[in-house]
């Protein structure tokens, strides 16, 4: 049965987004730029609140960077901040933006995860999966001049995917190219809160990153970014579920326990699983 809140996203027209949403800058008129100035975030209520108060600098300033508003479809409408994006007085009323979930596994089937730092404004200190982060509204990450295509918009979101792990976890990018590969695997659309003002709704692309037999990948966490990691087995994961000191992203949780284990289960070929052209709806 169809939720309130799905119908609601569903029927919003990209002329609706615009006009419900006048912070949204429409594709044929954003800067392609990665990010764009501007004053301290307010909430809404009984009177404005700066929701950054009492967060961390270089956070803040990613929450200027421009993700890219979607409509029901996964096609991209326009441009917003971060921090818009995030907002759930936003996300209440039904803006979506793309994400990017990336789960890298090394040749001992082992799936490297991170905990999020205590910097993060959102979902601070939780366990989630390698990288988790936002393709930019700028042309490379959209995926080029045809960015309406699935082809196209996988290449986008894994030119931002290869930007990110660098970003978060200092991993370069010749590596990525040499030392393993991507595999785009589906879509899910997932709305989740956090913590006060914040939230995610997404259409996230899921990719697995596999290591090259022989191979491996160098690590070196950015610590605004990242709190911990750790490399797991299927077992080790399950033993950190049980542990109720460990909590999770919601996204992480939902991807676990209705894909992961099956996907892991055939590291070898996931010609089977691959391409999915299905956006699977979780709200």
């Amino acid at each position: 049965m169809t939720s309130a809140y799905a119908s609601l996203v569903e029927n919003l027209s990209s002329e609706e987004i615009l006009e419900k949403f006048p912070e949204v800058i429409p594709l044929q008129k954003r800067p392609n730029t990665r990010s764009s100035e501007e004053t301290l975030g307010k909430a809404q209520g009984h009177e404005e609140v700066n929701v950054f108060q009492d967060h961390d600098e270089e956070q803040i300033k990613l929450m200027h960077e421009n993700c890219i508003v979607l409509d029901w479809n996964d096609n991209p409408i326009g441009a917003a901040t971060k921090k818009d994006c995030h907002l759930m007085e936003n996300i209440n009323k039904g803006l979506l933006h793309r994400a990017f979930s990336v789960f890298m596994f090394n040749g001992k089937n082992e799936l490297l995860l991170q905990q999020r730092a205590t910097e993060k404004i959102t979902f601070p200190n939780l366990w989630t999966n390698t990288c988790c982060s936002h393709p930019l509204c700028v042309d490379e990450e959209l995926g080029g001049n045809n960015f309406l295509g699935l082809k196209d918009k996988i290449q986008g979101v894994k030119v931002a995917s290869i930007r990110k792990l660098n970003h978060e976890l200092g991993i370069k990018d010749k590596q990525l190219g040499t030392n393993g590969e991507f595999h785009f695997l589906n879509r899910i659309h997932y709305m989740a809160e956090s913590n006060g003002f914040w939230g995610e709704h997404e259409i996230d692309y899921i990719l697995i990153y596999k290591i090259s037999k022989g191979s491996s990948i160098d690590v070196d966490p950015n610590w605004n970014e990242v709190k911990d990691i750790k490399w797991v087995s299927q077992e080790e994961l399950k033993q950190m579920f049980e542990d109720s000191s460990k909590l999770f992203t919601p996204w992480f949780k939902i991807i676990c326990e209705n894909y992961l284990f099956d996907w892991w289960n055939n590291l070898k070929d996931l010609s089977s699983f691959e391409n999915d052209e299905t956006i699977y709806r979780m709200i």
